[in-house]
């Protein structure tokens, strides 16, 4: 059967919705305050989403336009849908499962700077236009020398972004009062201070004016943010039955879980002006988002790359399974609550009730995390999510913890499933990483002996950890038995046998 495909049109003429069926936001003739770098499934889920929160309770009355960072994007197919999509929110409320539904229209257009940049230089002229969203991967926040001001448009996001904003300080004749608030949502430390910093170099780069400059920096506001929220996206597995049991067309869905939490390092003053705590939603203002950070990467980042390992190697493929296993999923419990939270200084209870919700998370019922995925570029993951929680035990405790240098062992040893695979890598990494670990294994024969030759040079490859892990007392005797009884024993031997330790 041909579906319709939602639109404007769809929602107020079809015989699909109910007679007066209201959209909140559809017939709000809000002006545009709000530009957005990014149209892909996360901000859509999460931002805008957010935003049409706060129009739907009246506290901003501003819609999102959103402009395609890359040349290839979706802006086409969210023009044609007037920027209606349909979002599902899918797992844990409190202790009930919730699968819920709604039409989200706080967009009012995109535009494509490749196809038309004039466009999106008239919005630098809009007066009512006060906030910059952006989410263009952790690699789009980034300096290319490449970029200059005469480009149409400048390649990079922050060239684009520079060039938005001077010709804002042109127009409005360096009115501070016109300055933007910058609201980056990358993946990256200390997102806003680094976009801004950008921004500067390539303001000095094009040997643009001074005053401009001292504008940037006296009249705009980068804040620096966290965002958390798993979002799958487009229910490509489901999408049939999805489509049938919603009447009409929607090349837009996304599914996010429905758990959120954005961290804004603003002032007090922006946190009126952007009213989303009033309006029931998990986003903390604070001077300070480093513990936030530091928990969420190590809790719930830590968590799947220290696990997954040995998931993999036990023949799961998902998160979900991993949580359902009766040795896995006692693993992760203890590994966060007896391993990890005992590693790192920052108040108990505010780590536990975290550490609640991301077991809840994990074993969303909804999502399907493969293991695979997480467990992309690992060593890179050990090193800033893992690393720090097993050192940081052993300052504290004075001994190595069982689970963690498990979880360190199943690196090892899937790396040697994935580079000694014969057709093709199980996961993707660092080329110079994937040859070392090749040399490594290709003289592996088995015996204990080697195991240790094989721990020591990892823990002594300062070019993987920044440091030498052979100086750890003990910690190299621990990951050779580990290793050696996964290869030998199994992973779930290795496994039991740890867990029985504590019994």
């Amino acid at each position: 059967m041909k579906y319709p495909q939602l639109n404007r049109d769809l929602l107020q003429d079809s015989d699909i919705f109910p007679k007066g069926l209201k959209v909140p936001g559809l017939e709000d003739d809000f002006p545009e305050r709000v530009i957005q770098f990014g149209e892909g499934n996360f901000l859509r889920s999460f931002v805008d989403w957010m935003f049409q929160k706060i129009n739907d309770n009246g506290s901003f009355g501003g819609k999102v336009v959103i402009i395609q960072p890359l040349a290839e994007g979706m802006i086409d197919q969210l023009n044609q849908q007037d920027g209606l999509y349909t979002l599902f929110l899918r797992g844990y409320e409190g202790d009930v499962i919730v699968n819920k539904k709604e039409i989200i229209s706080s967009i009012s257009r995109g535009i494509n700077p490749y196809e038309d940049w004039q466009e999106m230089l008239n919005l630098a002229e809009e007066p009512s236009i006060e906030y910059i969203i952006s989410n263009t991967t952790e690699a789009g926040i980034a300096y290319d020398s490449q970029d200059n001001p005469d480009l149409m448009p400048p390649n990079s996001f922050p060239g684009k972004l520079a060039v938005y904003l001077y010709h804002r300080y042109r127009h409005f004749s360096g009115d501070k009062a016109k300055g933007m608030v910058v609201i980056p949502c990358e993946l990256i430390d200390r997102n806003g201070d680094n976009l801004k910093q950008i921004i500067l170099k390539l303001a000095a780069d094009w040997d643009l004016e001074k005053d401009f400059i001292q504008w940037i920096e006296n009249a705009n506001t980068f804040v620096n943010t966290l965002v958390d929220r798993v979002v799958p996206g487009y229910p490509k597995e489901e999408i049939e039955e999805l489509t049938e049991q919603l009447g009409y067309t929607d090349k837009l869905i996304s599914t996010a879980e429905n758990f959120h939490l954005w961290v804004i390092e603003g002032s007090q003053e922006l946190s009126q002006r952007l009213p989303f705590k009033e309006a029931g939603l998990n986003v903390i203002w604070t001077d300070d988002l480093s513990p936030y950070r530091t928990r969420k990467v190590r809790i719930l980042n830590g968590a799947h790359t220290s696990s997954v390992t040995l998931s993999y190697l036990m023949g799961l493929d998902t998160v979900q399974q991993m949580m359902e296993h009766p040795y896995l999923g006692r693993f992760v419990n203890e590994i966060i609550f007896e391993e990890i939270i005992p590693s790192i200084d920052l108040e108990e209870d505010m780590l536990k009730d975290y550490a609640e919700d991301v077991l809840k998370r994990f074993r969303n019922p909804f999502i399907k995390h493969y293991l695979t995925s997480i467990m992309l570029n690992s060593i890179s993951k050990y090193k800033t999510r893992v690393l720090p929680s097993l050192l940081g035990y052993i300052e504290k405790r004075g001994e190595i913890p069982e689970r963690l240098a498990l979880s360190l062992a199943s690196l090892l040893a899937v790396y040697k499933e994935n580079v000694m695979s014969e057709n093709s890598l199980i996961f993707q990494d660092d080329p110079n990483i994937l040859e070392f670990f090749k040399s490594l294994w290709s003289g592996y024969d088995g015996s204990y002996t080697a195991s240790v030759r094989v721990v020591k040079n990892v823990l002594e490859n300062a070019n993987l950890w920044d440091q030498d892990l052979t100086r750890v007392d003990g910690l190299g005797e621990k990951v050779a038995d580990l290793l050696a009884a996964i290869i030998n024993d199994g992973m779930e031997k290795a496994l039991t046998d740890t867990l029985r330790m504590r019994d």
